[in-house]
């Protein structure tokens, strides 16, 4: 018998991730070893497994305080090996081409049907490449949000949603002014003066958050 192929979970929704553990679990061969509800546990409880306890991290991008895109390119550096599939809400090729660039395996949306989860982790777990990063890749062009950091993109995203200083900074852990600096770094990068032409540009390069 084939052993079977080690996954854990990051998200910082409880009920999200018992929804992909017994999803994933009904599948032969595929195991939920750990579950992580933000980068801090999950950097603590991925220092404890050796390389051979764990196969592939499906990761969210939107977590409290550290984002999963900063913690995804510090994984890079802990252990390259490690293949991680990203789960987000945000679909666009130019958060797609973020998340591949950052090391990520691959990108599924969140609004994809469930079967598109276990294919991505399937394919991985055979070596081969997840649906959608050739395309992703392709799509994505030099663009000025592609020089954005990752805080800068989820701030973004968050003024996108139509949430206020306040809302985002709440949500991210940081203070409100933290948020008003990296708005204003961002509208710089991307030459827009206002909400409004935030909007404008995200509708012109894909970024609307779905």
């Amino acid at each position: 018998m084939s052993p079977s192929f080690k996954i854990a979970l990051l998200d910082d929704h409880a009920i999200v991730r018992v929804g992909y553990r017994r999803l994933l679990e009904l599948e032969p061969g595929l195991e939920v070893i750990a579950e992580y509800g933000d980068a801090e546990s999950a950097s603590l409880g991925l220092r404890g497994l050796d390389n051979d306890e764990i196969d592939l991290l499906v990761l969210d991008l939107s977590l409290p305080g550290r984002s999963g895109l900063d913690f995804l390119r510090d994984l890079r550096n802990e252990r390259p090996h490690l293949k991680v599939l990203v789960v987000s809400m945000h679909d666009s090729p130019a958060i797609q081409q973020q998340c591949l660039r950052a090391g990520a395996c691959g990108v599924v949306a969140k609004t994809s049907d469930p079967e598109a989860l276990v294919d991505a982790v399937r394919r991985l777990q055979h070596g081969l490449e997840a649906p959608g990063v050739a395309a992703a890749l392709r799509r994505a062009q030099e663009a000025p949000h592609q020089r954005l950091t990752a805080r800068e993109l989820q701030v973004m995203q968050h003024l996108l949603a139509g949430r206020g200083v306040d809302e985002a900074a709440a949500r991210m852990g940081v203070s409100e002014k933290t948020v008003f600096n990296y708005q204003t770094l961002l509208r710089q990068k991307l030459a827009v003066a206002s909400t409004m032409g935030l909007v404008h540009y995200a509708q012109a390069h894909g970024l609307m958050p779905g």
